[in-house]
């Protein structure tokens, strides 16, 4: 069967928390790019319902990321069904309500820095030396502009999100003798799931218009938004960009 034409045509990716939200719009773009991209989320069934939408050229895995045994499973199954991915993008997330910081529990604070922090460590450790021995590839964590203007209310979050972005660069400068890129993406409050969470209250248009009282442009970010930036920053077109946080956020952090 001849190749898909597209900015990522040939390149398997693994995309994590793509079960809907970002993730799966990014996993949506890529595939339209022509990707493989492996179907990573912790919702067995989330997972199985986005890679049947999109096609033969995904494969559901459920996993959790947190895990090196399940990472390591997700990496086996994607070199198995694909071959060894260049292109991995670390969008698994997820946040405490936001409340005041005396009021989070440390078991609240353990799975923010679990899913938005160890899962990177786990990732890279294991998609690291294919991609140097496939002689490189690209890395994008998914950060947020908590970790460059944090809001109040999210502390334990903001500081998680502040390790991703952070990361991203010390990652981008430690791996680029491999011809490894690493990038960070840093949305705005998005259309997500997660949005009452952060906002800390009803998602009411009242509740809405306060905080996008914050944003210049208006708007929240949208998946799409945020899959523009993610094939670009995989593309060739970006080849010479490694070690930056990209806000995508509305001029929020202007």
């Amino acid at each position: 069967m001849a190749e898909k034409s597209g900015r990522l045509a040939g390149r398997v990716a693994i995309v994590t928390g793509a079960g809907g939200g970002f993730g799966e719009g990014i996993a949506e773009h890529y595939v339209a790019e022509g990707a493989r991209v492996a179907i990573v989320d912790i919702r067995a069934d989330a997972a199985r319902a986005v890679a049947a939408r999109l096609g033969a050229a995904t494969i559901a895995i459920a996993a959790d990321v947190g895990s090196a045994e399940d990472v390591a499973r997700v990496m086996a199954e994607t070199m198995a069904a694909f071959g060894t991915p260049t292109i991995l993008v670390n969008n698994a997330g997820t946040t405490h309500r936001n409340r005041p910081l005396l009021e989070v529990t440390e078991d609240e604070f353990d799975r923010v820095y679990r899913v938005n922090v160890k899962s990177i460590f786990h990732f890279v450790r294991a998609a690291v030396p294919p991609m140097r021995d496939a002689g490189g590839g690209v890395i994008l964590n998914i950060g947020s502009t908590a970790g460059i203007r944090p809001r109040p209310g999210l502390t334990w979050y903001n500081s998680s999100k502040g390790a991703v972005n952070l990361m991203s660069k010390s990652l981008a400068v430690e791996l680029a003798p491999w011809k490894i890129r690493v990038n960070a993406i840093c949305p705005v409050m998005g259309e997500t799931g997660l949005l009452e969470a952060f906002m800390g209250m009803p998602d009411t248009p009242e509740n809405r218009a306060k905080f996008l009282a914050t944003i210049p442009l208006g708007r929240m970010s949208r998946a799409s938004d945020i899959a523009h930036a993610a094939v670009f920053l995989a593309s060739d077109e970006a080849s010479l960009i490694t070690g930056v946080e990209l806000p995508v956020d509305g001029g929020r952090t202007v």
